[in-house]
């Protein structure tokens, strides 16, 4: 597998054109970067962004998704061309997903991958703690969350198992909070989960990071052959991409973990942050690119894969997940199994 490549444009009032087969990117009418279409997979605009007509139908010529942001990671709209993907296998997701029972099974799996990657994240932060108080809640939170997989295997339906999903969050959300170092969590606190708009400086990297994974969790179902907006566990809605949501969950922590990263180690400080009347909070735009930057890079770390007993780069495993999804919809033989980090 190749590892494709994302163009993230995050600078205000850039304007993109195509330059015989390459995509220029002008800032106040001055290039600034030339890039080939055949290096790209996607092209991801935050923000305020201008593209030429041409530019734009030679990206869905080339199968090239073009997906329009607002400046915080808010899916706004995405251009593609023709569907492509194999049709047997998108009838045999939409058979499967009428099917009460696959479709509960298939929601266990996303939850279980969700719960066993966060419990990681608090069991890592408990050895690191410096405080044994701290590494007795954490120790304590973590014992919660392995309660909660416990209890995915007796939920009987999708809204007792959405129940357990919430309530693992709420207490992962509490742990989160004190593997931020200590000087630095009276700018980096969160109550909870906020978004639109994220209501702390915590919460607006964390959208602007899922906002990422979830672009490259559909493009990855999208290369599969899936439909990206038929999923199991997020309930179907329109405009709503479900199943490359379900695919994300098991993701999430590795954001929450780039996000304590930027954090811990200063990259990111309160005045990287905009507070918004209302109390919304947004990146700084210098901020944003840093992120995406710091994104990209943790792309290339090497996973060890546990069911291909072998190491990929972190940027892969999602098209590796996609494809076992596509195996569990064809295949009785074949249940899903989540990406769980060792």
């Amino acid at each position: 597998m190749q590892l494709l490549n994302t163009l993230y444009v995050t600078t205000a009032d850039t304007y993109l054109r195509l330059d015989n087969d390459t995509l220029r990117v002008e800032v106040e009418q001055e290039t600034r970067l030339r890039v080939p279409l055949h290096h790209l997979s996607a092209v991801v605009c935050f923000g305020h962004t201008g593209l030429s007509a041409p530019l734009m139908h030679r990206l869905a010529e080339g199968g090239i998704a073009l997906v329009l942001l607002d400046d915080n990671g808010r899916f706004k709209a995405r251009l593609e061309g023709a569907v492509t993907g194999n049709v047997l296998l998108r009838q045999a997701q939409f058979g499967r997903v009428a099917d009460p029972a696959f479709t509960l099974d298939m929601a266990r799996a996303c939850v279980a991958g969700k719960i066993k990657n966060t419990r990681q994240v608090l069991q890592r932060g408990a050895r690191e703690a410096k405080s044994e108080d701290e590494a007795q809640v954490l120790t304590r939170l973590a014992d919660d969350l392995a309660a909660s997989l416990r209890a995915l295997t007796e939920a009987t339906s999708l809204d007792v198992l959405r129940g357990i999903e919430g309530e693992a969050a709420r207490q992962y959300f509490i742990g989160l909070n004190l593997l931020v170092r200590p000087e630095s969590r009276a700018v980096f606190q969160m109550d909870g989960r906020t978004r639109r708009p994220p209501r702390d400086r915590f919460n607006a990297m964390l959208s602007f990071l899922y906002s990422m994974w979830m672009n490259d969790c559909r493009s990855a179902l999208e290369a599969a052959g899936l439909d990206p907006q038929v999923g199991f566990l997020h309930a179907l809605r329109p405009g709503r991409a479900a199943l490359a949501l379900d695919l994300m969950e098991e993701f999430r922590p590795w954001a929450d973990r780039l996000a304590l990263t930027l954090i811990n180690r200063g990259q990111l400080t309160a005045d990287d942050f905009v507070l918004r009347e209302g109390g919304g909070v947004l990146l700084e735009p210098d901020a944003r690119k840093a992120v995406v930057v710091a994104y990209q890079e943790r792309k290339r770390d090497e996973i060890n894969h546990p069911l291909l007993a072998q190491s990929v780069p972190l940027g892969l495993v999602p098209l590796v997940q996609a494809r076992l999804m596509a195996r569990a919809l064809r295949d009785d033989g074949a249940p899903y199994v989540p990406f769980v980090a060792k």
